[in-house]
């Protein structure tokens, strides 16, 4: 069993970082790199904080991790030296434990036991202990191919390569299934390749995934848009089922804002997928922030990737807006009890590096210059409030506005569903009114034989339920194909986080 008292002698500690100098001159990720002898030991003491609770919370599919990973097992394995059982009970439940372990906020931390009361020195640190163990499989050539032992003979299309089709296509294929992979752009990987820096997630950790589902049997084509160049007949008569992982691209725009039509004011995804494509080596961005003032419109993950990228591109200044007032650094009670996602200020590396953030404050009007340019943005206090229907407001407070320069306004502040496509209408496939893919109780769309997963049937959401979605839809598809299924589905399609 756990040591019970682990947490008592130990304290958490987080991954060390790079100096502040040193990453905003690179890409590379933030984090120090550590021998994998100094992984081990460090991590090992993190997993002992664990106490193997009677009821986890941490793999509780509502407050805590979707996937269902076997938390404590693994915990308890790392504090023994069993790495490498720590890694196939990991890879039992997670098909990409590097890319939750680098990318997902955690609500897994957030629902641990010890995250109840400060006294007890703060959530096991399990994205820490999960990323560790993934890394330290692949140092030591534990992670193989897993080809299927015979075939099925059925063919499954997934469109889009994100985490959510990854997930789905690796357990197909590893079912029997003949299943390719449809890319638009031209390279695998979705916003994992393109939506997401460097900084956070070197894309040599993608690369080396997609390695080994190749090995397995899985098949890839990129630039390929479906339902342009691949009609939708071609793709019903090729394939006997189709996941459409399509995402849910779609930026939001505020385009009341007076002088949204100004030169330099762009949605996220604009700045930083050129920024991704400048790394991996396709020429200069068009849109880099060197030189520049920066205005990040938004306070989310979002934002702090544009924060980021902006400051190493060499920005004069980058400047974070959010409307809601500055979170609170400890969670309150009374706003979000445990084991409830916390409600509480949500520091980013990036945000450690330069710049600045500002709360309780929205654009009031981007100004330009004589040539149509922005120069600067005009802001003013705001409090959100709710209107008699239980629509969002956001009312001005104070008397007079604050200009701030600005040659670069990117928004940050969400994404409004999936895109309009010819694939969708070609289905016959409507979008709902949340601007997502419905599905009944098997994941299967109103088009027969297709299916959805990811952030195109949630929306825009976290890395881990992409891939809780597609493992499910994995086994939706296979019982759909062949009767019935062995594959794990940890997710229902209604599923929803616990929130207050």
């Amino acid at each position: 069993m756990a040591d019970p008292k682990g947490f008592l002698k130990f304290s958490r500690a987080e991954a060390p970082k790079r100096p502040y100098d040193e990453r905003l001159g690179d890409w590379r990720e933030v984090y120090a790199a550590l021998s994998t002898s100094d992984q081990k030991t460090e991590v090992s003491t993190q997993a002992a904080r664990c106490m193997d609770c009677g009821i986890p919370f941490c793999h509780s599919g509502s407050a805590g991790c979707p996937l269902g990973n076997l938390i404590p097992e693994w915990n308890d394995q790392v504090r023994r030296g069993q790495w490498d059982r720590a890694s196939d009970r990991l890879h039992a439940t997670n098909n990409f434990p590097e890319f939750t372990g680098k990318l997902c906020p955690a609500p897994c931390e957030a629902a641990c036991v010890l995250a109840i009361s400060p006294d007890a020195g703060g959530a096991v640190t399990i994205k820490r202990v999960e990323e560790t163990i993934a890394e330290v499989a692949w140092d030591q050539d534990q992670v193989h191919p897993s080809p299927p032992e015979s075939h099925t003979g059925n063919r499954v299309a997934v469109v889009g390569s994100g985490p959510a089709g990854l997930a789905a296509a690796q357990q197909l294929t590893r079912a029997g299934h003949e299943v390719t992979v449809y890319e638009r752009d031209d390279r695998i990987g979705g916003l994992l390749r393109y939506g997401i820096p460097e900084f956070k997630m070197e894309k040599s950790v993608l690369d080396r995934r997609l390695a080994q589902m190749r090995a397995e049997g899985t098949k890839f084509v990129t630039g390929c848009e479906v339902g342009v160049d691949l009609t939708v007949e071609q793709l019903r008569a090729g394939h006997d089922a189709v996941v459409l992982a399509v995402g849910a691209l779609r930026g939001r725009d505020d385009r009341t804002v007076p002088g949204r039509e100004l030169a330099g004011v762009h949605l996220a995804m604009e700045h930083l997928v050129p920024a991704n494509r400048e790394v991996e080596g396709d020429g200069p961005t068009p849109l880099s922030a060197h030189g520049k003032h920066v205005v990040v419109i938004g306070g989310g993950d979002t934002g702090a990737d544009c924060y980021g990228t902006a400051t190493r591109q060499g920005a004069l200044s980058v400047t974070q807006l959010d409307q809601y007032p500055q979170p609170p650094t400890r969670r309150d009670d009374d706003l979000s009890p445990w084991p409830t996602w916390p409600y509480v200020l949500r520091t980013y590396p990036a945000h450690e590096e330069a710049g600045e953030r500002k709360f309780a404050v929205a654009v009031e009007e981007f100004v330009g210059d004589d040539e149509g340019h922005v120069r600067a943005v005009r802001l003013r206090e705001v409090r959100v409030e709710r209107d008699a229907d239980g629509r969002r407001q956001v009312v001005p407070v104070s008397a007079e506005a604050e200009e701030v320069p600005c040659d670069l306004a990117l928004f940050a502040i969400g994404f409004e569903g999936v895109e309009h496509m010819p694939l969708l209408d070609g289905l016959g496939i409507e979008l709902s009114g949340r601007g997502t893919i419905g599905c009944g109780s098997g994941w299967e769309t109103s088009a027969p034989g297709v299916f959805v997963c990811g952030d195109a049937h949630r929306g825009a959401s976290l890395v881990v339920w992409a891939i809780a979605e597609g493992r499910s839809v994995a086994n939706a598809v296979d019982a759909h194909l062949t009767g019935a299924s062995d594959l794990p589905s940890p997710v229902h399609p209604t599923a929803l986080p616990l929130a207050v």
